[in-house]
């Protein structure tokens, strides 16, 4: 009997590259990581803790890649972040002094930052002893939120399908990394910046993942197009099912244009006080070169997007929950009449609405995302039309499905790989492939290494995974950090070089090996035998 909802699946793809500095105390790039604990990753656990108390029932759906997962449970990292968070407060108690004089304004949003701070380190260090990954563990296992995984490292699979060695290494090392960390084997999987190509969900199958997700145009351009357009899965002749983006949902949140994040009573993500301070004053929050950067202390809101930063009013954080409130209410509204009407278009089937997004846009770039989510969550309670679900519950329920395959694409911008292969990255590529071709044979080669080879062959697959993060080419394209992404491509490549040397020449310097185990320290639980062609999944 057909249902009188609809559901709505809201995804939330949580990814960092792998960045380890463990010898140097203080690494700017580190602190992408640390801001997104602090904004996205423990403001979402705050709102599970916030729903679960009040009883209200919620689904999310939450990828987590391997490099994060594999960053969140580094030692020297946790310790970091807690040094970063004792930093923070401290700034945050000198703000309340300086800004009760400033503005009252300002004094009310220095206390709201320094009491946000004492609760985020209450949850990290108090409550999960710096796991937070235990966190989000907990919330699945009550059947609140599905978690599921991403490629090993973000390789982008499709400039890799001449290598089934590297795409069956980069799917492994996520599947066995989700087992390290969630017990069980993970159900689904967010591919690398959403890129398929025909021929992948083999891959997927073998690991006896039962989902994965393309953009629209996937499903637009599908070997036989989807009778049910975007709003019903689809799966493939490998048995792999495949949901597609909805673009209307998404766009309502993340367009620079229409989103409900640039509304002018949001706060403003550029204007930081590590930009505003004097040098002397703000100096020991910011890294220690003196580069200034963001320290989430920001005090205005957007005002109007064509005003210059220095013109932007004082941010009003009871008029922004107001406005929080507002666009929930306005998605949820939008959402229902869009559930009415596929209901009255597609037969007898329940349609699902997928709207996937990157996490840190929630609380990182956009503020008050988790409170909208909270809000979300909170007003759809009672809602007759449509509930929210996971991949995973709808798929039980699923008697009937097309078969075929999704066309090739990407959710990058164009929709295809320009962002990750062009004028500006290109160069990359070729010697990535070397390195890919060079480890499959050193694990054809090597049945039966020694110790001390062996552990010189699982680093070198460690650095052929690393170079192939599909952040660093996307770092070259939009332009922002660019030496520092093709300094690790270039990195991991003269690794591998050296490893392979010590390996051939049979002299194996120890020190160097040990060195690079301690800072490339991703997928201790696997090795490389991964890269061999004869390797049997499962």
């Amino acid at each position: 009997m057909k249902s009188k909802k609809g559901k709505i699946l809201f995804l939330l793809h949580a990814h960092l590259p792998y960045i380890h500095h463990p010898d140097f105390e203080n690494f700017m790039e580190e602190r992408w990581l640390f801001e997104a604990l602090t904004e996205t990753y423990i403001p979402l656990i705050k709102v599970f803790k916030s729903l679960e108390k009040a009883n209200i029932p919620f689904k999310l759906t939450i990828s987590l890649s391997p490099t994060l997962m594999e960053m969140l449970n580094l030692n020297d990292l946790r310790e970091k972040y807690h040094k970063h968070l004792l930093k923070l407060i401290e700034l945050t108690e000198k703000e309340i002094i300086r800004t009760k004089f400033e503005d009252p304004r300002k004094y009310e949003l220095a206390q709201h930052y320094r009491r946000e701070l004492m609760e985020d380190m209450e949850i990290f260090s108090e409550e999960y002893h710096q796991d937070i990954l235990k966190s989000f563990k907990e919330f699945k296992d009550k059947g609140y939120i599905e978690v599921i995984t991403s490629n090993g490292t973000h390789g982008y699979l499709p400039f890799y399908r001449d290598y089934p060695e590297a795409i069956r290494a980069q799917i492994k090392s996520a599947v066995l990394t989700y087992k390290k960390y969630f017990g069980d084997r993970p159900k689904g999987i967010w591919l690398a910046e959403c890129a398929y190509f025909k021929g992948l969900d083999r891959y997927l199958s073998q690991e006896d993942i039962r989902y994965f997700f393309v953009d629209t145009h996937g499903f637009t351009y599908a070997d036989s197009k989807p009778r049910y357009d975007v709003y019903r899965p689809i799966i493939t002749p490998n048995k792999v099912f495949v949901f597609a983006r909805d673009p209307e949902s998404s766009e309502q949140i993340w367009s620079a244009e229409i989103g409900y994040p640039g509304d002018p009573r949001y706060r403003e993500f550029y204007r930081d006080i590590g930009y505003d301070r004097e040098d002397d004053y703000i100096k020991p929050y910011i890294d220690p070169s003196g580069i200034r950067c963001n320290t989430g202390i920001k005090y205005h809101r957007i005002t109007d997007k064509s005003l210059s930063l220095d013109k932007k009013e004082i941010y009003d954080l009871r008029e922004a929950e107001n406005v929080v409130k507002e666009h929930a209410r306005d998605y949820l509204h939008k959402k229902t009449l869009q559930i009415r009407k596929l209901s009255t278009i597609l037969d007898e089937e329940e349609p699902i609405i997928v709207a996937p997004f990157d996490a840190e846009l929630f609380g990182h770039w956009w503020y008050e995302g988790p409170k909208f989510l909270e809000e979300l969550f909170r007003q759809s309670f009672e809602n007759e039309d449509l509930e929210f679900s996971t991949p995973s519950e709808f798929l039980q329920t699923v008697k009937k499905v097309q078969i075929t395959y999704p066309a090739e694409s990407s959710w990058g911008g164009g929709g295809y790989h320009d962002v990750w292969l062009n004028s500006k990255n290109d160069w990359i590529y070729k010697h990535i492939h070397e390195i890919t071709e060079r480890m499959i044979e050193k694990a054809n080669t090597f049945k039966f290494p020694s110790n001390l080879q062996k552990r010189v062959l699982n680093q070198m697959m460690r650095e052929v995974l690393l170079a192939q993060a599909s952040d660093w080419p996307f770092i070259m394209t939009t332009g922002t950090t660019i030496e520092y992404a093709k300094n690790r491509v270039k990195c991991h490549i003269n690794r591998f070089f050296d490893l392979e040397k010590m390996l051939e020449k049979q002299e194996i310097n120890d020190e160097r090996l040990s060195f690079y185990e301690w800072v490339d320290n991703i997928f201790r639980n696997i090795d490389y035998t991964i890269f061999s062609s004869d390797y049997r999944t499962n």
